[in-house]
């Protein structure tokens, strides 16, 4: 993420942030369910800027539930602007994306911002970097539909996500049940 001048990047979940704490996290983007309460783990970190949103992780309306909608994606990339913003205040940074466990919706914003940061890259490649940081990346599909359009890469973060889907249900079988499980069977399906 060389345009947003990070040097680090973490992806991870409320039961993981306090191990982040000495780490020296620079920037937070929180995403949150709109009713849970803010981790009171920040509160041990070292000054950062953060920014936090408030939806659910679901991809198809629910009674109750916050839907993710355009303008969560949009917020994402106005974090991504205040970040760049404030690069020539510091040398290097550490960006922490976390959602309740770290898997959908954080990774969906990771995805984002990594390829906000690098307009040339490959989607297959951001997905690899997506890997690297977080080994069990399941990105919330209707966050990727909605930064594919934005960032303007005409279907090819979507086609790439479908790829992603399928190499994580070869490598985890498991996940195809939890997304059922979840209400996210259309995920499975979109897996090549």
């Amino acid at each position: 993420m060389q345009s947003l001048s990070i040097s680090t990047l973490t992806i991870c979940g409320i039961s993981e942030l306090l191990e982040q704490k000495e780490r020296a996290v620079t920037h937070v983007l929180s995403i949150l369910d709109p009713d849970h309460p803010d981790p009171e783990a920040f509160g041990a970190y070292d000054p950062h800027h953060r920014t936090i949103l408030r939806f659910h992780d679901i991809i198809d309306p629910v009674e109750g539930m916050v839907l993710p909608q355009p303008e969560h994606v949009e917020a994402v990339l106005r974090f991504a602007d205040e970040v760049e913003a404030g690069k020539a205040e510091r040398a290097e940074g550490h960006l922490l994306v976390h959602c309740h466990m770290g898997i959908s919706r954080s990774t969906a914003a990771m995805l984002t911002l990594m390829a906000r940061a690098a307009p040339d890259e490959p989607e297959d490649r951001l997905f690899e970097r997506l890997v690297e940081i977080r080994p069990q990346a399941w990105p919330n599909s209707r966050m990727v539909v909605f930064a594919d359009d934005m960032l303007s890469r005409n279907g090819r973060l979507v086609d790439a996500l479908r790829r992603h889907y399928g190499r994580q249900m070869r490598h985890k079988p498991e996940f195809a049940l939890w997304m059922h499980e979840l209400g996210r069977g259309r995920e499975i399906e979109m897996a090549t």
